[in-house]
């Protein structure tokens, strides 16, 4: 009689023992990471001489945060999690008896008579509480108006998430009046309100909306056709030099340039389409990254043509059309046009509205084509490219007008910085930049244009609004220093969004093609990277 040997049985590791390895594996590797860069510190003497200051306290403290974080994690914060199931795919909410715990009508209205109070005595918060407890209260503050906003969005989101688009268009079309009206009140003089603004409407709007640009331009690359591209921030630089050169040496006019710049920023995406049609996955980013680097090393060199280094200034700023200037030398100056106070913001406010213009063509153009064949060649390729080629599809065609089609809106954007700024120079255009668009469209969720424009508010107004954190020096105290630490908490929240929703905060995409119905498709039934 044979006897066969049993299949060996799976080996069940308690979870506490696990937490436990984990944990020290965690401080194992940070302890490898971090004996370089926190145990030891270069500083200079009274000699002006380089020294190795030694930190082993503040590096031992870091590895055993690193384990107790990983053992918490492991042992308690990883099974909670696995318990969670999202009630609504469409949403991303969680279920109804864990939102409703949290937001509750009673703390709603204690939310909003704290921030009405703190409020009403903002002015004399230092005098009646002290600089040290009059930080702790604006930080209590802006936590009752968060708390308040997400209260309000979480008791009305069926009517938010019907009218999504519409609300968010609104909401970007009137900001930069909210916030002139809000600091020009809040100032006590309509001049004063009209300066202070100009920082929030250039840092808070112009800014997050340039991202959103970029970061839907890629999402035609990514997102709808699945091709990897590391290198997109040279698009960016096609079109922003584009507008410098030709609009400094020819006196050309950015309506003019702009087409201009668009389309040599298409056929540079199509000058990189070409030798990279056989390529996918890994080769086609390190493709895509070594182009980028390629036009930044030609910026650079090519001193003749691109001043180098030195980068491009006085460029010329955007008109009306040629109606309306906003140079205060010009006779058609706005403020004498039109009899008004001169000042600065009309510029600021009328860049805003025009890249908020370019933004929602970019979005327009993106929908359109998707409802297109060209578009539904795309999400076939990006689906499988063996199945696209079998169904007849030309995949040559189809990946070339992906890169044309992005890399001209990144063109766009490019000459919209290139204008906004006033001078454009090659450190503008590393490396950085391209990973931080990949990252808004990798969080936002793929294919997805909410999603991505809500990534670009969170990535890029988050970490402006980092910079402001002024009451947390009377907290830590005045050595404290914000901008220091922006990136830590960056990076730390990236990280939470990845665990907390992995396919990016709108992880499902609805398919142009359906039969009867039209059906979002979960990031769960995705290939890994395409959600």
């Amino acid at each position: 009689m044979a006897v066969t040997a049993s299949p060996e049985r799976d080996i069940v590791v308690p979870p506490m023992q696990r937490a436990f390895r984990e944990a020290l594996y965690a401080g194992a590797i940070a302890l490898g990471l971090f004996v370089l860069f926190i145990g030891l510190r270069t500083d200079q003497n009274i000699s002006n001489e380089l020294i190795l200051v030694q930190r082993w306290g503040l590096l031992a403290l870091v590895v055993i945060l690193t384990a107790v974080g990983r053992f918490l994690y492991v042992a308690y914060a990883q099974p909670f999690l696995a318990s969670l199931k999202v009630a609504d795919v469409a949403t991303g909410l969680l279920p109804e008896s864990m939102a409703t715990r949290f937001f509750r009508i009673p703390y709603l209205f204690a939310a909003i008579i704290i921030a009405v109070a703190l409020l009403a005595l903002a002015g004399s918060l230092d005098g009646l509480l002290g600089p040290d407890l009059a930080g702790y209260a604006r930080f209590l503050r802006a936590l009752a108006i968060i708390y308040a906003v997400a209260s309000v969005m979480f008791y009305f989101r069926s009517f938010i998430h019907d009218h999504f688009s519409a609300l968010g268009v609104s909401a970007l079309a009137l900001y930069p009046v909210v916030v002139v009206l809000t600091l020009a009140l809040y100032s006590g003089s309509v001049a004063g309100g009209f300066q202070g603004s100009l920082k929030w409407v250039d840092n808070f709007g112009i800014q997050i909306l340039i991202y959103v640009m970029l970061a839907w331009g890629l999402n035609i690359v990514i997102g709808l056709a699945g091709l990897l591209d590391l290198g997109y921030v040279a698009f960016y630089a096609v079109g922003a030099y584009a507008y410098a050169l030709l609009g400094t040496h020819f006196g050309l006019s950015f309506w003019i340039l702009l087409p201009a710049a668009g389309c040599m920023a298409a056929f540079w995406g199509v000058m990189l389409g070409f030798p990279v049609l056989r390529l996918r996955g890994d080769y086609l980013a390190i493709v895509t990254l070594a182009f980028g680097e390629i036009i930044r090393l030609v910026l650079i060199n090519w001193r003749e043509v691109t001043n180098g280094s030195a980068g491009v200034s006085g460029i010329p700023k955007v008109s009306f059309f040629g109606l309306i200037s906003f140079n205060v030398s010009d006779p058609n100056y706005i403020a004498k046009v039109l009899n008004i106070a001169t000042s600065s913001a009309y510029y600021k406010i009328f860049l805003y509205y025009l890249i908020l213009g370019l933004c929602l063509l970019t979005a327009f153009v993106t929908i359109r084509l998707r409802r297109l064949p060209v578009g539904r060649a795309w999400e076939a390729l990006r689906e499988d490219e063996i199945a696209c080629r079998s169904l007849g599809i030309n995949t040559t065609t189809t990946k070339l007008t992906a890169f044309a089609t992005g890399a001209m809106f990144g063109g766009f954007a490019g000459s919209f910085f290139a204008a906004r700024q006033g001078f454009v120079s090659p450190e503008s255009f590393v490396f950085l930049e391209s990973a931080i668009v990949l990252a808004i469209v990798v969080l936002g969720g793929m294919g997805s244009l909410p999603g991505i424009a809500v990534a670009a508010l969170v990535m890029i107004g988050g970490t402006e609004a980092l910079r402001e954190l002024d009451f947390l020096k009377r907290i830590f105290g005045p050595d404290f220093t914000p901008e220091l630490y922006r990136m830590l908490l960056f990076g730390m929240a990236m990280v939470i969004v990845m665990l907390w929703k992995p396919r990016g905060f709108v992880g499902s995409r609805e398919p142009t093609a359906f039969l009867k119905k039209r059906k979002a498709v979960s990031g769960s039934f995705t290939k890994e990277g395409h959600g």
